[in-house]
């Protein structure tokens, strides 16, 4: 019987891949492991730990803890049963509930072998999906550079935008690590939205009406000839909250203030996009790019409003569900020939190939019924990762494998049957001023209310009594799935329910865009 063995370098509470974590939650009481290994705690005993695990017949061959300070070495042999798939360990670039379901999804990749998070959050390294790094500066390239040359990390996934735009894939391809996320160049596509604007005026790519300013007066002359209601953008990022939707002059005029005049979003809003308004309803499409070639995911949808009934200021999103009975077969067709796949190719015609996930959001046009581009992110969507991770059933470390070395060509993805919802809780007061460091018990509980519940953790920190405190605008993501949208939606409500957060809300009508208004209580 051949055996295999991983080497990693010392490092404290290393977390590997849960083939290895799952079965120490089976077949030991988590009070006789090292629980800095399994759930990333703040023990100092880290120990060297030698596991043989034959694949075949996913049985113990044999187990040793022993404790030992934190330069112990961690040695995992594997009985790979002839199995010559390839293995990575992977650093996951980010610290939120996009990047905390993207380590859930790798950790249970089987070509993935340990997951590291930088910076991570206190819900990911309890959780057992990832080890946190939390002192690790994402936008130090260097610095991210000799962590991934000291532990043998093969593959990066960048989670948010900001540090894509900044450069990171550039540095990080240069010094030949493999890495999943735009170049600088590409990132453009979400961190201009003038940029993005021209792509699809040069590629014949259907969007919405526009003009870009960067004078007050000129914009606002534009807003009184077009009429209201109408759409005013930050050109450049600003964490989701730079767009307003204006139905009267007055608040459209209002915002450009905002934006050109008073500068509340800073830089991203020294140029401005003054846009028509499409009615109809919207949705998320990703594809997975290589540079060349493009795979779709599953549909999936967003609600963008604070409050029920899409009303308030837009956020960086409140729920999401998957998949989205708007985006038909037919429609997921048009949308990857008239919108991704045309723009992957002007990418490239532009001397700026896109590796990473394209994540186009739209606006199915009432009108016409067909979709229009509104704007391009250029990394998974938070909160539609989450219901998207917990349906995906491939190797996801394989496909972005794939993806940067320009290998999707005839890959496809399988899915899980049925739906998946997430519910957003958030700090009372967001997207404005809210209050930081509320306390949330009942975690564990919420996640044991129903089969198939998932909490990810976006905003979280500990404090000096242990408790989970909340120290962001949204701050958990209740992720269920279920048979059908019917049943993910009642067992996200059930857990989110069973959670004591006095500080957090959340809506209540996930979901109600997929159901007649009479069949949308939960209580029905």
């Amino acid at each position: 019987m051949a055996f295999t063995t991983l080497r990693l370098p010392p490092y404290p509470k290393l977390v590997t891949n849960n083939r290895f974590s799952g079965i120490f939650a089976s077949q030991f009481h988590s009070s006789a492991l090292p629980s800095s290994l399994v759930l990333g705690s703040s023990s100092s005993c880290v120990g060297t730990l030698s596991l043989s695990i034959n694949h075949h017949s996913s049985r113990w061959s044999s187990t040793t803890f022993t404790c030992f300070s934190q330069t112990s070495e961690l040695s995992v042999s594997v009985d790979t049963y002839g199995n010559n798939t390839e293995r990575v360990v992977v650093l996951v670039i980010g610290g939120g509930g996009r990047e905390h379901a993207l380590c859930y999804a790798l950790q249970r990749s089987p070509s993935c072998d340990a997951v590291f998070c930088a910076p991570g959050n206190a819900g990911i390294s309890t959780s057992g999906n990832a080890t946190c790094i939390p002192d690790l500066d994402i936008f130090d390239s260097l610095a991210v550079i000799s962590f991934c040359s000291k532990w043998g990390v093969g593959l990066v996934v960048v989670g948010p935008e900001a540090p894509l735009v900044s450069g990171l894939a550039n540095d990080l391809v240069t010094a030949g690590i493999p890495t999943f996320g735009p170049s600088a160049e590409a990132a453009a596509l979400e961190g201009s939205k003038d940029f993005m604007k021209t792509i699809c005026h040069k590629y014949g790519i259907s969007t919405a009406k526009y003009q870009t300013f960067s004078d007050a007066s000129a914009a606002k002359q534009y807003i009184k000839e077009q009429g209201a209601p109408i759409v005013i953008k930050a050109d450049g990022l600003a964490a989701g909250k730079g767009v307003a939707v204006a139905t009267t002059l007055e608040e459209a005029y209002k915002a450009v203030d905002s934006m050109l005049v008073e500068g509340i979003f800073g830089s991203a809003g020294y140029q401005v996009i003054v846009e028509e308004f499409v009615e109809g309803e919207e949705a998320s499409f990703f594809a997975l790019v290589d540079g060349e070639n493009a795979i779709p995911l599953e549909s999936a949808q967003d609600y963008k409003r604070v409050g029920d009934g899409d009303t308030g200021p837009n956020t960086g999103g409140m729920g999401a569900y998957s998949p989205a009975p708007v985006l038909t077969k037919e429609l997921q067709n048009v949308v990857m020939e008239s919108i991704i796949l045309p723009t992957v190719k002007g990418m490239s015609m532009e001397g700026c190939k896109f590796v990473g996930v394209l994540y186009a959001g739209l606006m199915i046009d009432k009108k016409s019924g067909l979709p229009k581009l509104i704007e391009y992110n250029v990394r998974f969507g938070d909160p539609e990762c989450q219901v998207l991770m917990v349906r995906l059933e491939s190797d996801l470390a394989k496909v972005l494998l794939a993806a940067c070395r320009g290998e999707l060509k005839g890959v496809s993805l399988k899915w899980s049957p049925g739906s998946a919802m997430v519910v957003v809780m958030a700090s009372k007061g967001y997207p404005g001023s809210y209050e930081k460091e509320t306390v949330i018990r009942n975690l564990e509980e919420a996640e044991c209310v129903a089969p198939a519940v998932k909490v990810f953790h976006a905003g979280t920190a500990f404090d000096s009594d242990g408790n989970f405190i909340a120290t962001g605008g949204r701050v958990l993501g209740i992720t269920a799935k279920g048979r059908d949208l019917e049943e993910a939606r009642d067992k996200a409500y059930l857990a989110v329910e069973e959670i004591n957060w006095p500080g957090g809300f959340y809506r209540q009508d996930i979901g109600w865009r997929a159901f007649p208004q009479k069949q949308f209580s939960r209580n029905a």
